[in-house]
């Protein structure tokens, strides 16, 4: 009987260990107005989508199937919201990195965007200002992501980043400002915010597609031309080609077929510039901890690279709820365990000396450290100050160990 009480309460500690973010599932951010939303006739071509190719949907309105804020689907049109968007630029970039990258890659995208909104609706201190000065129609847009677009779009991305990587940012925007030298400045401090607020390393593709250049909001693309000299991240992608408008009276939106086309050159610009950061990277999101003694303990007390310890490691399995996260951490396992306290340390506990291979890998699955070594007791590895700001995801494996954490170092 106590064999299998404790088995139990094993599985239970197991089953509320957070899996770790899946290095191969790469996300995307998409945001701007009109032509993000997307104006093109959505035909039936467009309505078989491969399952890799995924949409976390953003916005409340929930008239549109299967589409519910929060939640993951796969990624059929409209993906900004129902009131109006269409067929878009992100649809063919998400299909086209699916079918260019190794199939191991999953890509999941987040759309927020508002028909003739200013880059000031994405402005995450004036927001407010601009917004309560327009017109109805586009203040319905606007609460349809909960009043604040450049929030929902920080709030879905947090979340998407629970379960995947991100790797880069789609934009189109900036026909409402075409006559606004400050534009280019304004946009990159929208790019700033996201890193910062997201904790995203100072690497992250910004791709701005190029307006209609036969239209009333051409000059827009004299201020798009100047995006690379804000950021070495930030690149063009062209519009030449595009000239046959949907029929609006302005030539402000392209065809679908243009937006199908659009998307392939947003995804095969994104795969030009992350190259190799696109290939799967083997990847551990379990934790699988054994034992051939459910009564033994350890304790010692050592550093190495940086990683104290100073007590034991206990033998039964409990868990609880870091009240400041809100993730469930388990404490103990019969044979260690490896969890993150509230003060964001991670803490590796182990019942005997164990030789371990423990790294540390950025947001986008690069290793950045290596704390491997001889492991007994209770260590605590201490990550603040020796990287930057972010998350991070630790992987700890040896023989009868296997675990991997999210930590976000502040």
């Amino acid at each position: 009987m106590k064999k299998i009480l404790l088995g139990a309460a094993f599985a239970m500690a197991l089953s509320q260990v957070n899996a770790a973010p899946d290095p191969n599932f790469h996300i995307y951010l998409a945001f701007g107005q009109s032509n993000m939303e997307g104006q093109g006739n959505i035909e039936q071509q467009d309505k078989s989508v491969d399952e890799r190719f995924q949409v976390l949907w953003a916005a409340d309105n929930g008239s549109c199937s299967g589409k519910t804020k929060g939640k993951w689907s796969t990624a059929v049109p409209p993906l900004a919201h129902c009131q109006g968007a269409k067929l878009g630029p992100t649809d063919y970039f998400g299909r086209t990195m699916v079918e260019k990258t190794d199939p191991q890659i999953k890509v999941g995208v987040i759309v927020v965007a508002v028909a003739g909104c200013s880059i000031q609706l994405f402005d995450k201190n004036s927001y407010a200002n601009y917004a309560r000065t327009q017109q109805s129609w586009m203040t319905q847009r606007i609460n349809d992501y909960g009043g604040n677009p450049y929030g929902r779009l920080i709030e879905m991305a947090k979340k998407a980043q629970e379960e995947g990587v991100i790797k880069g940012i789609i934009f189109h925007q900036g026909e409402t400002d075409a006559g606004d030298g400050n534009w280019p400045s304004a946009v990159k401090k929208v790019y700033d915010n996201i890193i910062k607020d997201l904790g995203l390393e100072n690497d992250i593709p910004f791709l701005a597609g190029e307006v209609l250049r036969t239209g009333v909001s051409k000059g827009a693309n004299n201020n798009i031309a100047k995006l690379p000299q804000q950021s070495k991240n930030f690149y063009v992608v062209s519009s030449e080609g595009f000239n046959q408008a949907l029929g609006d009276g302005q030539n402000v939106h392209f065809t679908a077929q243009e937006y199908r086309d659009f998307g392939k050159r947003y995804a095969e610009k994104m795969i030009e510039v992350l190259g190799d950061k696109l290939n799967p990277v083997a990847e551990s999101s379990s934790c699988e901890v054994t034992s051939s003694s459910s009564e033994a303990k350890s304790s010692s007390s050592h550093t190495h690279h940086g990683v104290s310890s100073s007590s034991e490691a206990g033998s039964s399995p409990e868990s609880s709820s870091d009240a400041g996260t809100g993730i469930a951490q388990v404490e103990h396992f019969v044979g260690g365990s490896l969890t993150v306290n509230k003060a964001g340390n991670v803490q590796l506990s182990l019942a005997k000396a164990t030789q371990l291979t423990v790294k540390v890998y950025s947001s986008l699955g690069k290793e950045v450290l290596d704390l491997s070594g001889n492991y007994a007791g209770t260590n605590t590895l201490v990550l603040a100050g020796r990287l930057p700001a972010g998350r991070y995801v630790v992987s700890a494996q040896g023989e009868g160990f296997k675990a991997t954490k999210t930590v976000t170092v502040k």
